[in-house]
């Protein structure tokens, strides 16, 4: 049986000695059983709401500005379509069950956009010379990346017994999510090829657990661990970390960084050299000339978007000769585009830790009542408070104010350009309770983790980028505890629209697991950016980023096909598979109220690839909307048929004189004999179409028919 003990027992009984020690008596902590429930966050949400006069890209008609959503009644028969406005005052109704032919426009937010005009070949010309362009960065893209491929890294062996146990004595039950990064950080490792992986988590969702069994599986093969983090405070924290999980085994871990004097550093310096330290955790200090390491196995980089250009280029040559761990909470935008484009290997962690409450965040002007309110309401229940303040000429100055409004509250100051030693002691302090607020720039942005801070005031926040804000609140409500989060902007001060998106956006992401779309809204507010080079950013703004990666991805996985030998893949914008049958098929208002979640259920039903796909979603519409109406059971049916039409490559499904003709694409022909022995009463196979009589029965008959000709192209190995 499973259980739980307490503490354990010794028995003794005929000379049988029987003793029981449990993990609290072993680790000194008891291990929590349970772990949370997977939640399914959908990274697009951003990216899907669509409110009227949104810019939009149409794959294959250009920019657009939405309109709403109409309802028209063809042949009797109604269907939901999408208006988007062209230039010229030009219209285009775009069918629901074409939704992943449309997506947001993100590109540069200075950049004046102009609409497309409809059939002038302007739409055309602009994909062409865009496609040219990704064609030729697919090719370097590739050399570079089959450079890396050959390239021989050191392969781990499987785990050691020691592993086991250091991952046995990790004192919470791992999610899901923790587990699958986990998996394949050590597959990365154990194979010849140097890792590159970045792994996308929540802040306080585990991924400096997905880093010390990293650095450990290295350690156990002599090889050494370089520990890169922003700012000399999560330096300080990471290090008590990595010593507290790893003081049971024989791996020495060291810190450089300004916290430490220069007779500690010269020391840790020449230790490197020498290879008697293991692990090092340290600030940008280590990329300095004067750290040599005797074997360098694997880096780890903590929030890589906070070090500066010079040192990410010293970071790229890392990566052609060790293995390279980034983590991240909110990946910048560069960084994500590289992931989203599958062009580095990525892991994302959505799982909320056991008991993490979702922290409650208020926006509003400047209010000295609701500060003192706020900082009383914490002291009162035993926590303390962060109070943000990032302009260092005059926090004394705020902190002197803030000690007027609180006069009972203990009042500490914090920043970067503070002796290294006075801050050293500043955290230690407050670390240990005896201050109750902090006064501090942004220099606890990163990783800092003290289960005691529940509450975080952000003093201008308008001035913050959104990376940086989602950042700090995640300083709090790392315990059980609600957490919650004050920005406040000035009275005086009239928000830009960037910065009011920014706080509306924030305020909005409250639900846990909100890193990556927060990442993904900052790409939309800062634009596309200069993924590879300034020649590249204008060919993005031109399609908008999402039809600039769909077109890349799609050329990257041509040419790797044909590396290959292989059959390559249909390009992104291929022309649409159009199904035109006498039915209603839509999800009427009245079922699905909500016009976003419409719009969503639409987007994800567009994009299925499958059937047994399209059966959960309706099996989910079910559970969360209840038995649906004939018109959503029509929909998800003509969404089945387009995907088995997709599969075996079929152009067209319309309907001719009382029968539903499927047309094949251009060169693909149908195995007339192979199907003529199989197919129902009713069919007729000719050379690259079908034909079902619309009887009592055809819509089992039309969908059965196209599961015959996947079967016989599947048998034919097609």
């Amino acid at each position: 049986m499973q259980g739980s003990l307490a503490e354990g027992w010794r028995f003794s009984e005929n000379g049988l000695e029987l003793g029981i020690v449990t993990d609290t008596e072993v680790f000194g902590f008891a291990k929590q059983r349970r772990a949370t429930p997977r939640r399914t966050v959908n990274r697009e949400a951003f990216l899907a709401q669509l409110t009227p006069g949104a810019y939009v890209v149409h794959i294959d008609h250009g920019i657009a500005r939405f309109s709403g959503v109409v309802r028209m009644s063809v042949d009797g028969h109604e269907r939901e379509y999408l208006e988007l406005q062209y230039a010229e005052k030009d219209k285009l109704f775009v069918p629901t069950d074409q939704l992943d032919r449309v997506s947001r426009y993100i590109g540069p937010s200075d950049r004046q956009l102009h609409l497309t005009r409809l059939a002038s070949g302007e739409w055309q010309r602009a994909k062409a010379r865009v496609r040219k362009a990704v064609q030729a960065l697919a090719r370097d893209l590739l050399a570079l990346y089959a450079a890396r491929e050959v390239l021989k890294g050191h392969a781990y062996s499987a785990d050691s017994p020691w592993q086991m146990e250091l991952e046995a004595s990790f004192p919470y039950v791992e999610t899901p999510d923790q587990i699958a990064a986990i998996a394949a950080v050590k597959e990365d490792m154990e194979s010849a090829r140097p890792m590159d992986r970045l792994v996308c988590g929540d802040v306080g969702y585990g991924k400096t657990e997905v880093a010390v069994r990293a650095a450990f599986k290295a350690v156990m093969e002599g090889r050494q661990v370089a520990v890169l983090v922003p700012t000399t405070v999560l330096a300080q924290q990471h290090y008590q970390t990595f010593r507290e999980r790893l003081a049971a085994f024989p791996a020495r871990v060291e810190m450089l960084s300004r916290f430490r004097s220069v007779a500690e550093q010269r020391q840790v310096t020449e230790e490197l050299a020498t290879g008697t330290i293991d692990i090092v955790i340290g600030t940008h200090r280590l990329l300095q000339k004067d750290v040599s390491f005797k074997d360098l196995g694997l880096v780890v980089i903590d929030e890589e978007q906070r070090f500066g250009v010079a040192h990410k280029e010293h970071l790229k040559k890392m990566r052609r000769e060790v293995d390279v761990l980034t983590l991240s909470a909110t990946p910048i935008p560069r960084t994500l585009y590289m992931a989203l484009g599958a062009l580095r290997d990525m892991s994302t962690m959505e799982t909320p830790p056991e008991e993490r409450l979702p922290i409650k965040t208020y926006v509003s002007e400047f209010d000295e009542r609701l500060v003192r309110e706020t900082v009383v309401r914490e002291i009162e229940r035993g926590g303390q408070v962060y109070f943000v303040h990032n302009r260092v000429h005059n926090i004394e100055m705020i902190a002197g104010k803030l000690q007027e409004t609180v006069p009972e509250a203990r009042i500490s100051v914090g920043h970067g350009q503070m002796d290294e030693h006075e801050l050293e002691q500043v955290m230690r302090e407050f670390v240990d309770g005896e201050t109750d607020v902090l006064v501090c720039t942004t220099i606890i942005e990163s990783g800092l983790d003290i289960p005691n801070v529940n509450t975080i005031v952000i003093n201008q926040a308008d001035k913050l980028g959104l990376g940086q804000l989602y950042q700090l609140r995640g300083r709090v409500g790392r315990g059980a505890h609600r957490a919650y989060a004050y920005l406040f902007y000035d009275r005086k001060a009239r928000l830009t629209e960037t910065a009011r998106q920014r706080l509306q956006t924030i305020f909005e992401a409250t639900e846990l697991g909100a890193g990556f779309q927060i990442a993904l809204r900052d790409l939309e507010i800062r634009g596309a950016g200069n993924l590879l080079g300034a020649e590249q950013s204008g060919f993005m703004a031109a399609v908008g980023f999402d039809l600039y990666v769909k077109l890349l991805s799609g050329a990257v996985e041509q040419l790797r096909a044909v590396m290959r030998g292989e059959q390559p893949p249909p390009e992104a914008d291929g022309t649409p598979l159009t199904i035109d049958l006498p039915l209603s098929a839509h999800l009427p208002p009245a079922y699905v109220p909500d016009l976003n979640v419409r719009l969503a259920l639409y987007q994800r039903l567009s994009a299925a690839g499958e059937p047994k796909e399209v059966a959960a979603i309706g099996q989910e519409m079910v559970d969360r909307f209840g038995e649906p109406p004939a018109a959503a059971r029509n929909l998800l049916y003509v969404i089945s048929l387009r995907s088995l039409a997709t599969q075996v490559q079929a152009q067209s499904i319309t309907t001719e004189d009382g029968v539903a003709v499927v047309r094949m694409k251009e060169g693909e022909a149908l195995a007339r004999e192979a199907l003529e022995g199989v197919v129902a009463k009713g069919v007729q196979v000719g050379r690259n179409s079908l034909r079902v009589e619309l009887d009592g029965s055809w819509r089992e008959r039309l969908r059965r028919t196209l599961e015959q000709v996947a079967s016989v192209r599947g048998a034919n190995g097609q």
